[in-house]
């Protein structure tokens, strides 16, 4: 069953509610527009990457491997704290897997309203990204494509970071 056929079952059993499309267990937001544009970058053209990421289950590794360690980091735990980590993993894997040129779609919020008043710093996304690429390395993604990825994911940094 394809993801798109999987979101709208679980829809149709109740299990994630329209607008934000967030799954029961996940914290309610303010309504918004559900886009693939939200994901903040375009897909990688192809899915070379998509793949050498391991494809959706690789992606699913990664995040919850990235959540993991962005969360025991000191440098950057705090931030996760009161983060609604059942959203955020299931937006991250989305939007990774968008970007990657799977065939995923990006239901989460834009990144600057995601990232609304959280006060991150150059040095809090710096921090991530080391802990992303960890997760990429554990998951055996060539560094070739792990660039690829981070060079798609790189652009968002001023829609992402409120504090130089």
């Amino acid at each position: 069953m394809t993801y798109r056929a999987r979101l709208f079952a679980a829809l149709a059993a109740g299990l994630i509610a329209a607008p934000g499309l967030a799954a029961a267990d996940e914290q309610p937001v303010a309504p918004y527009t559900v886009s693939d544009a939200n994901a903040g970058a375009a897909p990688i053209p192809g899915d070379a990457v998509y793949r050498a990421l391991h494809e959706r289950d690789g992606i699913e590794r990664i995040v919850i491997d990235l959540l993991d360690r962005a969360r025991a980091d000191p440098r950057i735990a705090d931030i996760f704290k009161a983060s609604d980590m059942e959203r955020l993993n299931r937006t991250l894997t989305e939007q990774i897997c968008y970007i990657s040129g799977g065939p995923c779609h990006y239901t989460g919020r834009d990144m600057k309203t995601a990232h609304h008043d959280l006060g991150l710093q150059n040095a809090d996304l710096n921090a991530l990204v080391e802990d992303l690429q960890l997760a990429m390395n554990d998951e055996k993604v060539a560094f070739h494509d792990q660039n690829r990825l981070l060079a798609k994911l790189a652009p968002m940094q001023p829609a992402v970071v409120q504090r130089r």
